[in-house]
């Protein structure tokens, strides 16, 4: 097997159990003498030693900022049983927790490295699993980890791989990066639950897995607040918000997206859980134009854009770009209103992102006090040793 040596004290965060080793922090490489290339390939289990040769655990290299994932600390090899133990520990947990009701069929099952698994993802939704590899790595063991969900995961039929997005732009990936790896739905409408409502799940053309499952806490936050309000949804892709707003009681509720498809999806989750509503209404249209002359319009606004910043050379660009957002909502929203704003941006922090939306709401000069800070539900665990694994933040607000 391929040994992977560090330099010296680069292996400070290994021993600390972080699953990342940064390409800088590679001393050399050393190949088996049989070994048929003369570099590591992608994806292939490689063993990693610090500078003195002592080993500290095995994972997937990869070509690129971050060389190798690690998959097992203080061992030379992967178990033959390590997709098995890991998955099965990952279903068990949610079941612990309580997430899989009749009420709630869908929820995270995979979360990186936050269930130990870094690079793959999976979501359930119903009898389907959608399995998402940000790893070639992961990718390579695709078939072994369909197989293993079939067997762990009660009543699930199918397994839908969908990676084209997800893996490294730079590598040579053989093999199919989107399609049913088992089963299939052919053609069917699915249609997953969550909290007793309703959702379309679109995995084939959606957006992420198909669905915004680590919002799933924050909608039933904001069905408590929504009775009798003028609700405005920004950026609100399927709908799961406003779904809820409705079922709180909400007396309006208007989505907004700039993308039809999104809109055509919302107005079938509504019409869906609520049959005929006159209290909804969508719009195909840019956040900023919507939200241009809407004053005193609402008095619950949710703010939930897609990220702004993907990598660190982006925050200060993601930054600016919050702040703009949330300083538009701050002079919009009534007096006594709520704001719900959120950043899915990893490359932003919990202070950046709320000093931001603070720097707007002196810009505009509104009162605002903070009433919650929200974060992702537990079946998008935060690995204590990879704090990486924690992205989304958000607030709730009261604005006077």
């Amino acid at each position: 097997m391929t040994t992977v040596i560090l330099r010296k004290h680069k292996d400070e965060s290994l021993l600390r159990y972080h699953h990342w080793v940064f390409s800088g922090a590679i001393e050399k490489i050393v190949l088996d003498k049989d070994y048929p290339y003369n570099a590591p390939q992608e994806g292939e289990i490689v063993k990693v030693a610090d500078f003195n040769g002592k080993n500290l655990g095995v994972g997937h290299y990869q070509i690129g900022s971050i060389a190798v994932r690690m998959l097992c600390f203080g061992t030379d090899y992967l178990p033959a049983d390590f997709f098995y133990t890991r998955i099965l520990n990952a279903y068990n947990l949610r079941q612990r927790l309580g997430l899989i009701t009749e009420q709630n069929n869908t929820y995270r099952l995979i979360h990186g490295e936050g269930d130990f698994l870094p690079g793959l993802v999976v979501d359930i939704y119903d009898h389907t699993a959608v399995v998402q590899a940000h790893s070639v790595g992961m990718h390579l063991h695709r078939q072994e980890i369909a197989r293993t969900l079939i067997q762990i995961v009660g009543g699930l039929e199918n397994v839908y791989y969908k990676s084209a997005d997800t893996l490294p732009y730079k590598a040579s990936v053989e093999g199919e990066k989107q399609g049913y790896l088992i089963g299939g739905n052919a053609g069917q409408e699915i249609w997953a639950k969550e909290n007793g409502l309703l959702f379309r799940i679109d995995w084939l053309q959606g957006q992420k897995t198909g669905f915004f499952i680590d919002q799933r806490d924050n909608r039933s936050l904001l069905e408590r607040y929504a009775k009798g309000r003028d609700v405005l949804n920004m950026f609100c892709y399927t709908g799961g918000f406003s779904v809820y707003a409705l079922r709180g009681g909400a007396r309006t509720v208007h989505s907004v997206d700039v993308s039809e498809k999104a809109i055509a999806l919302v107005n079938a989750n509504v019409e869906k859980n609520f049959l005929t509503t006159t209290a909804h209404r969508s719009f195909a249209k840019d956040a900023f134009e919507y939200m241009a002359g809407i004053r005193d319009q609402y008095d619950l606004i949710i703010l939930d854009p897609p990220a702004f910043a993907k990598h660190r050379d982006a925050v200060s660009h993601a930054l600016k770009g919050y702040r703009r957002l949330n300083a538009k909502a701050f002079e919009q929203i009534r007096s006594g209103g709520i704001l719900f704003t959120f950043s899915c941006s990893q490359a932003v922090d919990k202070e950046q992102f709320r000093l931001a939306v603070f720097s707007a709401a002196a810009e505009v000069g509104r009162k605002v006090r903070i009433l919650h800070q929200l974060h992702q539900p537990v079946d998008h665990p935060v690995n204590i040793y990879h704090p990486e694994s924690e992205y989304l933040k958000g607030l709730v607000l009261s604005v006077e």
